[in-house]
């Protein structure tokens, strides 16, 4: 039996900007009818409003090199036991062509914050959108707005930056270089210029609290963004968190269907930290309302080195296999860009 101020809670959080009170009590759902429930309606609300449908990213992890010093990422500057590499531009044509054949319209540049020069990056994205009838998202971290500006005058359509915490003590306490305030200067500057922003966090961070989300999804809502990515916590040996635990499943799944049922509208992704756990829990993530799969299409000699966290799911997968994790939760892969949403 559903309790009463679950149903309350719901109808609340898909009217109006929700609660703090009302995030929590859905947060914490542990009864199984009450997790059902929560998950049935987040892919009602999803299939509502963004169609029975996955969208493909291709995930290509350009350089694993990086400056900074987060202490859940396992390329962390002090990491000495990290395997670094950078990609030529001709092994990354090579990437994108591969996940072209596939049918994917939208690749995925990610790569630790490694300095890599303004110009050499657009001439990247430039060669990519001559070459290639797609989109390019970004996920270089953060940079200056002429960075951005420039990287957009080249042809970029989306851009990629996880806000982590916008709790400004958590966020400090878990990058010793980086303020929460330039996080959010960064996420202002991508929007002005006309990218499709994504942004998102971790779910059990430690001092990571259920409020902490709760409010981190009223700054989703406030924000109304595009593409909004939630993946569990990993703890990766080589950095101060190694002895930490792993973000709770459960807690990951309900914080993606209650962000799915108050912003609507956003491309979610069933990450990759999903795929990497004990299993691959992908197919939870859309039942949960992700209605995102991101196939790694880095080249095979160089996946094992981008290490955010160990155990990385990073195998190749076919497009056959693709469409069949979208019908077990009857959904269908959509083969186009898949743009934002958003209305207006």
């Amino acid at each position: 039996m559903i309790r009463q101020c679950v149903h309350d809670a719901l109808d609340r959080i898909q009217s109006s900007f929700p609660r703090i009170e009302d995030l929590e009590t859905l947060l914490g759902l542990c009864d199984p009818d009450e997790i059902r429930y929560l998950h049935a309606t987040s892919s009602s609300v999803r299939n509502d409003f963004c169609q029975e449908r996955v969208a493909l990213r291709a995930l290509i992890e350009i350089s694993s090199f990086c400056h900074n010093s987060c202490l859940y990422c396992g390329l962390n500057r002090y990491n000495r036991k990290a395997s670094r590499y950078t990609m030529t531009e001709e092994e990354l044509l090579q990437c994108v062509e591969s996940a072209v054949k596939q049918g994917i319209r939208t690749v995925v540049l990610q790569s630790g914050e490694d300095g890599t020069a303004t110009e050499s990056i657009s001439q990247i994205i430039a060669l990519i959108k001559r070459t290639f009838p797609i989109a390019v998202t970004l996920s270089l971290g953060e940079r200056s707005y002429d960075d951005y500006h420039a990287w957009k005058l080249a042809g970029a359509d989306r851009y990629l930056l996880r806000i982590e915490s916008t709790d400004e003590i958590l966020y400090r306490n878990l990058h010793t270089d980086r303020t929460l305030s330039s996080r959010l200067d960064c996420l202002e500057h991508l929007r002005t210029l006309g990218y499709q922003v994504g942004s998102g966090i971790m779910v059990g961070v430690p001092g990571q609290s259920i409020t902490t989300i709760a409010h981190d999804i009223q700054f989703f809502c406030e924000k109304q963004f595009d593409m909004i990515g939630i993946g569990p916590f990993i703890p990766h040996p080589q950095t101060p968190l190694a002895e930490s635990p792993p973000g709770d499943l459960l807690l990951t799944l309900n914080t993606i269907a209650v962000t799915r049922i108050a912003t609507k509208y956003p491309w979610m992704p069933a990450t990759t930290a999903l795929g990497s756990l004990n299993r691959d829990y992908r197919i939870e993530g859309l039942k949960a309302g992700a209605n995102v799969i991101m196939p790694n299409f880095t080249s095979h000699h160089y996946k094992a080195q981008y290490a955010i966290y160990p155990n990385k799911q990073s195998k190749t997968e076919s497009r056959k296999r693709l469409e069949q994790l979208a019908t077990r939760v009857g959904l269908s892969i959509d083969y186009g860009r898949c743009d934002s949403l958003l209305p207006g």
